[in-house]
């Protein structure tokens, strides 16, 4: 099995344990990992419970379509992303419940939707940052994820879902799920207040697992 086929699995695994697990649902959701090539991405109206290894995008560097189905229409959100950070492999993008509840909250702060509730959301995600709704598929949803100068691995699309790179796709996924879980925390607290790590814990994180909160 050469790299890409491997690729190719590992997208339909996650893919599928994503959808299996509720975090995506329907034919909501895409995913794409970097290669030599450009990038290997699910096509559209795809669910991802569902994908056939022999049955997706590969995107040249341009952006073009170089074989397979039309990709997804969030791809110019994926290669944003790809563009603003350069340690990017992988990028996922979802409509999981908990994140879209949070991104519909009054009050919420735009440069860090989730206070430090866990050291895990520190370590794994960081801070995550709200953007306004823009229609999927709207160009302007690249261009805010670009202003954002590559600062966030992740950020959370008004009423719409969350966006998370990783250095792999793996790592990408362990985010999603990560940010999905402290999103859900949040709202299981919300009415009743809640005591997130402490600017020194915090601190400590960053020192010793090199976290970008």
């Amino acid at each position: 099995m050469n790299n890409n086929s491997a690729i190719r699995e590992q997208i339909c695994l996650l893919g599928a344990s994503l959808y299996e697990r509720g975090y995506t649902h329907g034919s909501t959701g895409n995913i794409s990992v970097q290669t030599d090539e450009g990038w290997i991405v699910t096509p559209t109206n795809a669910c991802l419970g569902r994908l056939d290894p022999n049955e997706l995008s590969v995107i040249r560097r341009d952006g073009s379509l170089l074989s397979g189905p039309a990709p997804t229409k969030e791809v110019p959100l994926h290669l944003a992303m790809y563009r603003s950070r350069n340690n990017t492999g992988a990028v996922v993008h979802l409509h999981s419940c908990h994140s879209v509840a949070v991104s519909m909250l009054e009050g919420v702060d735009p440069e860090s939707v989730l206070p430090p509730l866990t050291p895990y959301l520190v370590m794994k995600v960081g801070k995550v940052p709200l953007l306004p709704y823009f229609r999927p598929g709207d160009l302007a949803i690249a261009d805010a994820i670009e202003q954002l100068n590559g600062r966030y691995a992740a950020c959370l699309l008004a009423n719409h879902g969350p966006v998370i790179s990783g250095v792999d796709l793996e790592s990408a996924v362990y985010a999603a799920e990560e940010l999905e879980e402290n999103a859900r925390l949040y709202l299981l607290l919300a009415q009743r207040g809640c005591r997130p790590l402490n600017d020194q814990q915090v601190q400590e994180l960053q020192q010793h697992f090199g976290s970008e909160w």
